[in-house]
């Protein structure tokens, strides 16, 4: 940290989508604290993103590279080298900020605990058509859960922490960030229980859910071993997984939703 403050960067990977990355932008400049700098990592394979970018008035702070990439997690890469603040948020397009408050928080939370690492928050998701609020603080001990209440795009990492532990595996098309958050379990930890983000869930994770669940195990295993608790653990979510597609499953989901138990 520096005298002034905690300086954020904000990374935002997009691919063919023009207005999620309009809605995006358009919740970081309405920021009271804004970000030292917004970088958008375009990979898309038609011009509309950067000839938008290039062609009309964009904050001092926002600077994009656009060109072809080889995926997600080299997506994610290219922003985090080329950041240059010392606390790196990976917000992809399409998903916003709760209200202008945010990075304010974010940014307090560091400069009162400047032992902190990385900070997470909560985040607004959408579950069987209903949108709920998940998000807890960070325990080690249950990485063999996944990431069901540690979601990425509220994660705040120094980048100190990723000259460290390295850059986004390529080796996993979609738990990248499962992965990574295996890697920063040693690393001090902050939680803010307030919702950051709305989370867009038209993504791939969101529509490959048993691929999901197939390279979280993978990751675990390179890095923990074999687990009894995560192969109970992922029976349960695939079982769930099927149940929530019947007239059943929903029944049970909204007694558990009137319950305030979504986030368990």
């Amino acid at each position: 940290m520096t005298e002034t403050g905690c300086l954020i960067s904000v990374v935002t990977i997009c691919f063919n989508n023009l207005d999620d990355l309009i809605r995006t932008c358009s919740s970081v400049d309405v920021q009271q604290h804004l970000p030292f700098e917004h970088w958008i990592i375009d990979g898309s394979k038609t011009n509309d993103i950067a000839e938008w970018l290039a062609g009309s008035e964009q904050p001092s702070y926002r600077k994009w590279l656009c060109e072809p990439d080889e995926g997600i997690a080299d997506a994610f890469n290219k922003g985090i080298i080329r950041s240059t603040g010392q606390v790196i948020q990976l917000l992809n397009a399409g998903d916003v900020y709760t209200d202008t408050s945010v990075l304010e928080k974010v940014y307090l939370e560091f400069q009162l605990h400047q032992d902190l690492q990385w900070l997470t928050g909560k985040i607004y998701m959408t579950r069987m058509g209903k949108t709920v609020l998940v998000g807890k603080p960070f325990d080690p001990d249950k990485l063999y859960k996944g990431m069901r209440s540690v979601s990425h795009p509220t994660w705040f990492v120094k980048k100190s922490v990723y000259d460290q532990v390295g850059l986004y595996s390529q080796n996993y098309a979609i738990a990248m960030d499962y992965e990574m958050m295996c890697r920063l379990k040693d690393f001090k930890a902050g939680f803010v229980s307030y919702p950051f983000v709305i989370f867009d869930d038209t993504g791939v994770s969101t529509h490959n859910y048993l691929k999901a669940l197939a390279e979280t195990k993978k990751a675990y295993q390179f890095h923990f071993g074999f687990s009894i608790k995560m192969e109970v653990w992922q029976l349960r979510l695939k079982l769930l997984n099927l149940l929530q597609q019947t007239k059943l499953g929903m029944i049970l989901f909204n007694l558990k939703r009137s319950m305030g138990l979504e986030n368990m």
